[in-house]
């Protein structure tokens, strides 16, 4: 219904008295909702919270082997994503510049938590706003060069 819609969402594992087939549940519904954009912490006892009481606790060796499971899991979704955008002409606001080109982020793109979009160009200064035709993309990343409007 809405192509250009980016959905995304924050997870925290090991929550106390989570178990496996919970963390499975988890997992089979990241495949099924297949999210843009996904962020995954590590539960941690915050001071004065319910949640510390609740038991048992997820060992810490668990909470980081499910913390890298989970993220494996996105980085296959968002590369798949990202691959859709190849070909595609997105509005960029260009962010830095570097000996190597720019980088900035298309609508779908929080500052300093998703991914970038690299930008081959001349003359862009931060604060641009330049379309950008996709050429290739990573795990988390999207590559371009300007074009005109």
């Amino acid at each position: 219904m809405c192509p250009d819609l980016t959905v995304r969402s924050t997870f925290i594992v090991g929550f106390p008295g989570e178990t496996e087939d919970d963390f499975k549940f988890l997992l089979d519904w990241m495949q099924e909702a297949q999210l843009d954009r996904v962020g995954c912490f590590k539960y941690e006892p915050v001071k004065g919270a319910k949640a510390n009481d609740i038991q048992p606790a997820v060992p810490e060796d668990v909470k980081e082997e499910r913390w890298h499971r989970f993220m494996q899991v996105q980085q296959v979704i968002s590369a798949a994503k990202l691959k859709q955008k190849v070909g595609k002409t997105l509005p960029v606001l260009i962010d830095e510049m570097s000996e190597n080109g720019y980088t900035g982020r298309s609508s779908a793109d929080a500052p300093e938590i998703d991914g970038v979009v690299h930008v081959t160009g001349k003359n862009l200064k931060q604060g641009d706003i330049v379309n950008v035709k996709i050429t290739k993309s990573d795990e988390y990343d999207l590559f371009g060069k300007v074009v005109a409007a």
